[in-house]
């Protein structure tokens, strides 16, 4: 894996434990960053295979075709668009994964209904991500250092 997709990874964890991604899948990997997950996904679903990557800046969707490119996937394209309006047509996949995105929406119904409009009846979404399940402090709120790398 070449260091430009280790060393902008910013996952929270593996998207894949919830399930295979099955030979001839096709997969969209909302807010794909440098590629890792689209990466691993164009692997398991092999040659027949088709991974859609979308990220929200340009800047990022190359870095994703490089490392695409840079591990010899063919079967992975990278587009890029918004979480809330992903440019894939209605049904097309068979699974979406996110990781670490969701997190960062500020409408998360709306995320989930775009991500289901996307996939196939039947089809899986499998998400890795942080979730709080208690209420935050508000000084925990406004202290910026705590939200940001």
């Amino acid at each position: 894996m070449p260091e430009s997709a280790i060393g902008s990874f910013a996952g929270t964890g593996n998207p894949f434990m919830l399930g295979n991604i099955n030979s001839a899948a096709r997969v969209v990997d909302a807010e794909c960053g440098a590629g890792l997950d689209c990466i691993i996904a164009a692997k398991m679903a092999g040659a027949d295979g088709e991974i859609i990557g979308i990220y929200m800046t340009q800047g990022m969707v190359d870095k994703a075709k490089f490392n695409a490119k840079a591990t010899g996937v063919e079967n992975a394209s990278f587009h890029q668009g918004l979480f809330e309006e992903l440019p894939v047509k209605d049904g097309w996949a068979d699974v979406v994964i996110s990781n670490g995105a969701i997190n960062l929406a500020p409408d998360k119904d709306e995320i989930f209904r775009e991500m289901n409009r996307v996939l196939k009846p039947g089809g899986l979404l499998q998400i890795a991500d942080i979730l709080v399940d208690k209420p935050i402090l508000e000084s925990a709120k406004r202290n910026i250092d705590l939200w940001t790398g």
